[in-house]
């Protein structure tokens, strides 16, 4: 056992944890602890007893059994208790997560959770609630599932300046954007089939309008950054609008498409955004498929690091969970909190319409001569320059063809302005999607 983890002498022999939720997450969490006693004794020095288990519905079958005496109703069970050392979050949600979180941590109690939501809104605040009580506050899990980002960024690059961070961390959409690249399949079917594998809610608008991958970006760049950002920070789009021939026109122009959630800093200024991109088919990124996740971190000494790896489900968040369990209780009466670093530069979000990038939009025209020469000089009276033309497709029935254009780097607000202008070009019958490309 490294030195930095030898247990004192003076604490006792036994950890006691309360945990909160006993859904897919937490039935792992519980099944592991009271099955792997005698390895998590050998990796804290001491026994790690699972004492409280708050739920709903104290009758309901599960496929966990518990001892009796441990399902409680009552989160005092857990909050009040002065023999449980930390408390395990996996309820999900902010209400009443979050309440639960301060009151345990006020009281003293070490807190592991997996609660993105929570973290991404009131991470700063908990934080000071930890420093200020002698707690630690671990969330491995909120991010990534079983890709150990979050200590990763903590720890091991630390020492980095962060440049950027691209990810794809939301396996939900990843999943529906590879079936739609495999298979050609429109959104809406590669939905559904993601909702019967269970990979997606029957209400799926927080994974596929990138809401949940913009909770954990917002964790990512307060970390990276040493700033407390907000989810209302971060410029997001989802994946709804994307059709089978924006995959066919991606990969003819050697592209992947995917769901990324980026942040990138500039001089004294941070770019926060959500949204589905092109890729080269040859960067890394762009072979993450399913249901995993993938985060690429550029720092002033490590360069590019990528970790890769399953992003959700019940063993890869129970490898997380456990893992901030274990160290939560290496740590208690040996080391100070591990707390969420709050003294970093003072950093502007940059608005979207700053973005400099390239662009793909598809385009349905009339299948006129002279209707390219008008949108170029379009493009150009908003100085952005044309990379290449596709057209492929042509429908005499509708005098109408549909084109591509890709161009080469421009302002977000230039090209915006632009497709603006298109839109009322009577050639112009509709723009039928507009992505960035992410080199």
């Amino acid at each position: 056992m490294p030195a930095d983890f030898e247990v004192s002498p003076d604490i006792s022999d036994g950890i006691n944890v309360g945990l909160m939720g006993l859904g897919v997450v937490g039935a792992g969490v519980a099944a592991h602890i009271l099955s792997n006693g005698s390895s998590l004794l050998g990796l804290t020095g001491r026994t790690v007893n699972l004492k409280k288990v708050l739920v709903r519905d104290r009758f309901r079958v599960r496929d966990v059994e518990l001892p009796e005496g441990v399902l409680t109703t009552n989160a005092e069970d857990i909050l009040f208790d002065p023999d449980i050392d930390i408390v395990v979050e996996v309820m999900g949600g902010t209400y009443p997560a979050e309440d639960y979180l301060k009151q345990a941590l006020a009281a003293g109690k070490h807190i592991v959770t997996a609660n993105k939501e929570v973290m991404a809104k009131s991470g700063s605040e908990l934080m000071t609630l930890a420093r200020d009580n002698n707690a630690n506050l671990l969330f491995e899990a909120s991010v990534g599932g079983g890709i150990p980002i979050v200590g990763c960024m903590m720890n091991e690059l630390a020492a980095n300046d962060i440049r950027s961070i691209r990810s794809i961390i939301n396996g939900t959409t990843n999943y529906i954007l590879t079936k739609m690249a495999q298979e050609r399949t429109g959104f809406e079917q590669a939905l559904v089939e993601a909702q019967g594998l269970g990979y997606a809610e029957s209400d799926p608008t927080n994974d596929i309008e990138g809401i949940d991958a913009a909770y954990k970006l917002t964790i990512l760049a307060s970390l990276a950054y040493r700033r407390s950002f907000q989810p209302s920070d971060i410029y997001r789009e989802g994946i709804s609008k994307l059709e089978p021939q924006d995959f066919r026109y991606a990969e003819e122009l050697g592209y992947a498409i995917k769901s990324l959630a980026i942040a990138n800093l500039d001089e004294e200024a941070v770019q926060l955004r959500v949204y589905p991109a092109l890729v080269p088919a040859e960067h890394m990124l762009a072979k993450v498929d399913g249901v995993y996740n993938a985060v690429e971190v550029e720092g002033s000494l490590c360069g590019q690091v990528l970790v890769h790896g399953a992003g959700a489900g019940r063993e890869p968040t129970t490898s997380a969970v456990v893992g901030d369990i274990i160290e939560a209780a290496c740590k208690i009466g040996n080391h100070s909190p591990a707390l969420m670093p709050r003294n970093g530069p003072e950093l502007k979000v940059k608005p979207i319409g700053e973005l400099r990038s390239r662009y793909y939009v598809r385009l349905e025209v009339a299948d006129h001569p002279g209707v390219l020469a008008q949108i170029a000089q379009l493009l150009g009276d908003g100085q952005i320059s044309i990379a290449a033309v596709l057209q492929r497709d042509t429908h005499p029935e509708t005098d109408s063809a549909e084109i591509v254009i890709t161009t080469h780097p421009a302002r977000e607000d230039s090209m915006q302005m632009a497709l603006r202008r298109m839109e009322n070009l009577s050639q112009v019958k509709k723009v039928s999607n507009t992505l960035r490309i992410e080199e």
